[in-house]
């Protein structure tokens, strides 16, 4: 295994964050009680676990998020920008494009990140993990994720059985953060010829998985949020974030 990249995912118009995002990229909303934004608590842990070699891979409003970070030298990283293709849609599309663009190569370690994930996890227990399973890919996951929606149990007629609020899931739920080997890519290209929008989670997962290549799960009891939509947004609890990211700053 190569050196550890991370490749964040942050090029997305983020429509379920409407409207807020018809005047920012849903990376770079502001969050807990200072206001940073989102994607300089991504940065930060990233820095803090040593990955210092970090690639945005950018598209919609890209301009916000150089003029903020520009290189990365006032966080002590380096970053570099990779504009999503006009041909590969999706996450997985928009890992490939950097794939093609020789933002890393077969031999590297990659941290592919959610830019709309905010999380404390140990992300170098998950690299070690990652490294002693000998893994192509590694999904970061956590047990106990509460569904924000009650769930009802119906007969044929439509009674209702029984009806939970807010149930805890028993099966781990995917964080949107994930450990590829560079090589994946090189397998991942087949399905270009078939579709024209790839996703990581719905597509190269899935695949790696039946071409039987050690594809593993990491299961965390890290604090996670995705700030993926509005109402999601509106519910963080600042005094949550602050306890949780305190080790950041």
């Amino acid at each position: 295994m190569g050196n550890a990249k991370a490749l964040v995912q942050c090029g997305g118009k983020g429509t379920r964050l409407r409207p807020i995002t018809y005047y920012l990229q849903k990376t770079m909303i502001p969050i807990g009680y200072s206001q940073r934004p989102l994607l300089e608590y991504v940065v930060r842990l990233l820095k803090f676990y040593g990955v210092t070699d970090i690639a945005f891979l950018v598209n919609y409003k890209a301009e916000q998020i150089e003029n903020y970070f520009s290189n990365g030298a006032r966080f002590d990283v380096k970053i570099r920008y990779v504009h999503d293709s006009r041909l590969i849609k999706g996450t997985g599309g928009s890992v490939i494009n950097a794939y093609k663009k020789k933002i890393f190569n077969e031999d590297d370690t990659l941290l592919v990140y959610y830019g709309d994930i905010l999380t404390n996890m140990n992300l170098k227990d998950l690299m070690s993990y990652h490294k002693k399973k000998d893994a192509m890919a590694t999904v970061a996951l956590a047990s106990g994720f509460e569904v924000r929606v009650g769930l009802a149990d119906i007969e044929e007629e439509g009674k209702i059985q029984r009806f939970i609020e807010k149930p805890k899931l028993e099966k781990p739920v995917s964080i949107g953060i994930l450990v590829f080997e560079g090589a994946a890519f090189k397998h991942a290209q087949e399905l270009i010829e078939e579709r024209r929008t790839l996703d990581l989670m719905g597509d190269i997962i899935p695949y790696l998985i039946q071409k039987d290549k050690p594809v593993y799960g990491f299961v965390s009891d890290a604090f996670w949020y995705d700030i993926g939509s509005t109402e999601a947004y509106e519910k963080l609890d600042k005094k949550k974030v602050k306890d949780a990211m305190a080790l950041l700053f």
